[in-house]
């Protein structure tokens, strides 16, 4: 994923009611009980079923990083789907999302105008129909261009065009991101 990707992820965790696992073993049983068997698990980590089960019955503890890092992805991944799936229906449908980035902002417009691109630190309140765009483009996988896309005609949209009431023929241009949170 990429920046906005990552930070869509990072809002819909903040809807989380309980706390992720925090220890190996822990995490590996969560991994278990979803996949339902050790050889899933095993498959999926790309270790053997063997060392799933010694994780399971607690006989290690501290896994070595690079597997330390997919077991927490995938338990990530997995976790609270029902509460995932509610916070983003209701950012569709009613609360909409918030954007915070700081990005180069450049403008298409009529000439003669001072559109030159330049760094805008913007915080705004994006309507539910721009939050349903982002996380159907998320869940059908794709890219960072086509959410940064979907990103900046929202803003084109709600913070320069004014919902239609001013610089109609403003076309925004969305370069050079230097953060971007999403919030619900």
């Amino acid at each position: 994923m990429g920046l906005l990707g990552d930070s869509l992820y990072r809002a819909v965790q903040g809807a989380f009611t309980r706390p992720i696992p925090k220890s190996a073993p822990a995490q590996m049983r969560y991994l278990v009980k979803q996949l339902k068997t050790t050889r899933a698990v095993a498959e999926l980590l790309e270790i053997s079923q063997r060392t799933v089960e010694r994780y399971v019955n607690g006989q290690i503890k501290r896994p070595r990083p690079g597997l330390a890092t997919r077991l927490e992805r995938e338990v990530t991944r997995r976790w609270q789907p029902n509460i995932r799936a509610r916070a983003k229906q209701a950012a569709a449908t009613t609360g909409g999302i918030v954007i915070d980035t700081r990005a180069r902002f450049g403008f298409t417009a009529a000439p003669g105008t001072t559109d030159d691109a330049r760094m805008r630190l913007i915080t705004q309140a994006l309507p539910p129909e721009y939050a349903a765009r982002l996380f159907a483009a998320q869940d059908q996988g794709a890219d960072e261009q086509h959410l940064r896309a979907i990103a900046a005609e929202a803003l084109q949209d709600v913070y320069f065009r004014d919902r239609g009431r001013r610089a109609a023929g403003l076309q925004v241009e969305f370069t050079d991101l230097d953060y971007v949170d999403f919030e619900l």
